[in-house]
């Protein structure tokens, strides 16, 4: 048996893992974040997580241009002369 600290464990169901709930508080995982799996050399896992973009639209402050837009005609090309 290994000696390597075990911090949680989960088991597969359906392909699927749950990520133990004292692990998901430590890394500040929440809904609609992503998982990168990356296999090393000798053959662990190693799990980095992607924060989701909360926001991407907050500071967005719409067309702020010289002319009306018409979006239902100039919605592919808007912004292009």
């Amino acid at each position: 048996m290994s000696s390597k600290r075990v911090d949680a464990e989960s088991k597969v169901s359906g392909n699927q893992a749950n990520i133990p709930a004292r692990i998901r508080r430590e890394l500040d995982i929440d809904d609609g974040d992503q998982l990168r799996w990356h296999i090393e050399s000798d053959d662990s896992i190693r799990v980095e997580v992607i924060q989701q973009k909360t926001g991407t639209f907050a500071d967005f402050d719409g067309y702020d241009g010289d002319r009306d837009t018409d979006v239902t005609t100039e919605h592919d090309v808007w912004g292009i002369e």
